[in-house]
C-alpha cells in the first residue's frame, strides 16, 4: 500500500527539534529522504521506520 510519493508533505508522529512535524519527501527507495518544511534539514530514515512513524499525508505532490 503506497499512499505517498516524492513531493508530498507528510505529518510525522514525532516533531523535529525546530518545532515542526511537517516533512517533504525528497527521495524514495529502501530508505526515504525527508526535508523539514520549517528549517530545511534533510534526514534519511529506513522505509519501515518512516511508514511506522508517518501520521498522514497533508499535501499531495506540490510539483504537479
Amino acid at each position: 500500500m503506497k499512499d505517498f510519493d516524492i513531493g508530498y508533505i507528510v505529518e510525522m508522529k514525532k516533531g523535529h527539534p525546530c518545532g515542526a512535524n511537517q516533512w517533504e519527501i525528497v527521495r524514495m527507495g529502501a530508505d526515504i529522504k525527508i526535508k523539514c518544511v520549517k528549517c530545511g534539514r534533510i534526514v534519511m530514515i529506513p522505509r519501515s521506520k518512516f511508514e511506522k512513524n508517518m501520521k498522514r499525508v497533508l499535501e499531495e505532490c506540490k510539483n504537479s
